[in-house]
């Protein structure tokens, strides 16, 4: 009996899906749970598993193509089993031609238009998706180059061990690391499990691995005009259409509010300094404490950890704090889970792990679902202060900006302390004026003390 391969719900949130690769091609034989394809969610690249057994007939989608959730994107079949019917009910999608990855004003017509779900967000838990330009952490450094002298020979490699179609095994952001560095997987010896290629095989690969026009080709294509063309488009991916969901959902029905406070930063620099004295273990960024404050001051004002339902409030006993992390293609709030239970090292190893793996695409739904506050740092951009645009259902956003010296009036004299700026930005249905206002107050007072964290 035949077996529809249909676009599944690969995350919470997701309302559409965009199939990156098909990892099998038509006519290969298929067991159950078996990796079909690769698939855009609104967050991350997730696999697509077989749901049957038999052969792989028909592709009903191109890859870069996008489908709804439940729609049938590919039929598993007996090798002479007529599915005839399956393909006609798909409304002809097999005959679609391929979306392009892009279109420019030199070509002539653009990509037809992506059809948007009409069905509801799902409910709790909600994503902490905040849509902010924001980052919590600073950009990925950049790829070591390869040497310029020729590796010395090596013993010659094992072949890594091959899927059902000849190509070697290997994870999926592997395979997306060799491609935008022009990598032969065929060429690399495998580290994971089972001689699998993973990332880090693929980023120690020699430059001999790497085809001569990729190594001159950047990972990223410009967001620039052709030559001799007025513009280009390009699609949207699936997390910048989440990204623009949310916005309407926040900017637009929330009345929101903004609480502008600066806090003096020279407690907390003394304590980072004495902190990375004392060795790499207890290094810790001022974001790290920045986190470790607001959480510890939202279990004091439950208010204000908090999220509107419509016809209620959902008061939080317990602190989830989402981070803004910028990725390529726009931004995603991995979350801190706990975060007032937990101290400062665990929060900063906790934050860079959660931030590395937001940007490979690496989170996992429950990874970046269910904040009850978040907090979006550009400081480390030199930003002074800006306002960050609340996660629904969440009542509030914490904007922080650059740590900077200025003359103050300290002790009665004009002298020069580090100072940072924040924004809070309150939904205005949950937190009034005076409870953001105080809520402040307590976290002031816990940044400018900031041995209070560990007690």
């Amino acid at each position: 009996m035949a077996t529809k391969v249909l676009m599944e719900a690969l995350s919470p949130t997701m309302e559409e899906g965009r199939l990156v690769k098909w990892l099998k091609a038509e006519g290969d034989a298929v067991k159950n749970g078996d990796t079909l394809a690769e698939v855009e969610t609104d967050k991350a690249i997730m696999e697509l598993a077989a749901r049957g057994e038999g052969v792989l007939r028909k592709q009903l989608i191109a890859e870069g193509g996008t489908a709804p959730v439940g729609s049938l994107i590919g039929v598993i079949a007996a090798p002479d089993e007529d599915i005839a019917a399956l393909v006609q009910q798909a409304g002809g999608a097999a005959a679609a031609p391929a979306a392009p990855a892009e279109a420019t004003a030199a070509t002539s017509g653009g990509p037809p238009p992506s059809r948007e779900s009409t069905a509801q967000p799902p409910p709790e838990p909600h994503p902490s998706t905040a849509p902010t330009s924001v980052s919590t952490q600073a950009p990925p450094r950049p790829a070591a180059r390869a040497p310029s002298a020729p590796p010395a020979p090596a013993a010659p490699r094992a072949p890594a061990p091959t899927d059902s179609n000849d190509r070697p095994r290997s994870s999926p952001l592997a395979r997306r690391l060799a491609s935008a560095r022009g990598v032969d997987l065929r060429a690399i010896e495998g580290s994971g499990p089972g001689g699998r290629i993973i990332k880090r095989d693929v980023e120690s690969a020699p430059a001999a691995a790497a085809t001569p026009a990729a190594a001159q080709a950047p990972a990223r294509a410009a967001i620039r005009p052709l030559d001799g063309a007025d513009y280009r488009d390009v699609p949207l991916t699936q997390i910048r259409k989440t990204i623009a969901r949310r916005l309407a959902e926040s900017i637009g029905p929330i009345p929101t509010f903004y609480l502008t406070a600066e806090f003096d930063m020279e407690r907390m620099a003394e304590m980072r300094t004495a902190m990375t004295e004392l060795g790499d273990e207890f290094k810790v960024s001022f974001n790290d404490i920045v986190l470790k404050a607001v959480a510890t001051a939202l279990a004091q004002h439950p208010e204000c950890n908090a999220h509107w339902q419509v016809d209620h409030i959902r008061y939080f006993s317990r602190v989830h704090l989402g981070m803004a992390v910028a990725v390529e293609d726009g931004l995603i709030t991995p979350v801190l889970f706990d975060a007032d239970r937990k101290g400062l090292r665990d929060i900063a190893r906790e934050a860079r792990d959660l931030a590395d793996r937001a940007r490979e695409r690496r989170l996992k739904p429950d990874e970046y679902t269910g904040a009850t506050f978040s907090v979006s740092n550009l400081g480390m951009f030199g930003i002074d202060d800006f306002t960050a645009i609340i996660n629904p259902p969440e009542a509030g956003i914490l904007a922080v900006g650059a740590i900077e010296p200025k003359p103050v009036v300290h002790d009665g004299t004009v002298t020069v302390r580090r100072r940072m700026r924040v924004t809070m930005s309150c939904d205005h249905r949950v937190i009034d004026g005076a409870t953001g206002a105080v809520f402040l107050r307590t976290l002031r007072r816990i940044i400018e003390n900031p041995l209070m964290l560990v007690y």
